[in-house]
């Protein structure tokens, strides 16, 4: 994995934790840790969850002295994390698009559960269904369509590498009858999801109307789980705002539930393709 594919995020995530545990394990507040060293409690607590987005290895180095931390191969370890979260990652240069941290997250994730109510998931959409839902939600400057259509299809590549990110997504049925802009680009959507087939990191599952009231009425959500067992598991669900991200057990697992249910009441991996050929039949005849 290139620097540029490495995700910076993750490993801000994991600095902040380790420094969180570090300054628990000293028995100090953050307010005790800042006063002893006469910053402001923002400093250590935006390091601590992860917003620091170029950490400061000097700043690293401090803290441990003053958490009383002894062990140079620790200290080093965190000097090396900050580094490397430092890199630049391809996304930065769409920060204006990706305004919050979940495209760092998607990118280093090893699997995605995906439950969609209203739209195809990101990572399936084609760039005319993607223009589409952009447009549609009030973006009108034909270059800013363009930029967010390109960011979206970079995003992606996770699909596409050589050890690809497994994708299993749930969409409702609701997401697949409705047109977006002419009928050629909902044909070619649906094509696009039927490629899919052949993947055998990609699962697709239809739930159709069919299956009636379903736990996922309340909203679409995202699970994220990454290689490194030491990198917890989050929940994504999407706000205008930005998001929010869930990683408590207890959170973690009624979201897990929530998919096994909704993907129990979907049809197969090989009925939902069929399903979506019969749908393109019909949109052709």
């Amino acid at each position: 994995m290139s620097d540029g594919d490495r995700s910076p995020t993750l490993r801000l995530r994991r600095l902040g934790r380790e420094m969180r545990r570090l300054r628990d394990a000293a028995g100090m507040t953050i307010q005790q840790a800042a006063d002893e060293l006469e910053w402001s409690t923002s400093k250590i607590s935006r390091l601590e969850n992860g917003l620091t987005r170029r950490p400061d290895v000097h700043v690293i180095r401090v803290l441990c002295a003053a958490y009383r931390v002894e062990d140079e191969q620790v200290v080093n370890g965190l000097v090396t994390l900050a580094r490397e979260a430092r890199h630049p990652a391809w996304w930065t240069v769409y920060r204006d698009v990706f305004r919050g941290p979940y495209v760092g997250l998607e990118a280093e994730a090893a699997a995605i559960s995906s439950y969609q109510l209203g739209l195809i998931p990101g990572l399936l959409q084609t760039p005319d269904y993607a223009r589409a839902i952009t447009r549609a939600a009030s973006v009108r400057d034909p270059a800013e369509v363009e930029r967010r259509v390109a960011a979206r299809m970079e995003r992606q590549r996770i699909l596409e590498k050589d050890d690809p990110t497994r994708l299993w997504a749930v969409i409702d049925e609701a997401a697949l009858l409705r047109t977006v802009h002419l009928p050629q680009v909902h044909e070619r959507q649906l094509r696009r999801l039927i490629d899919t087939s052949p993947l055998s990191h990609v699962k697709l599952q239809v739930l159709p109307m069919s299956a009636g009231p379903h736990a996922g009425l309340a909203g679409q959500f995202v699970i994220l789980d990454f290689p490194d067992p030491t990198d917890r598991s989050i929940v994504y669900l999407e706000t205008p705002a930005d998001g929010l991200y869930l990683e408590e057990t207890g959170e973690l697992d009624r979201f897990r539930l929530m998919f096994r249910h909704l993907s129990d009441s979907a049809l197969s991996a090989d009925a939902s393709i069929a399903y979506l050929s019969d749908l393109v039949d019909r949109l052709e005849g």
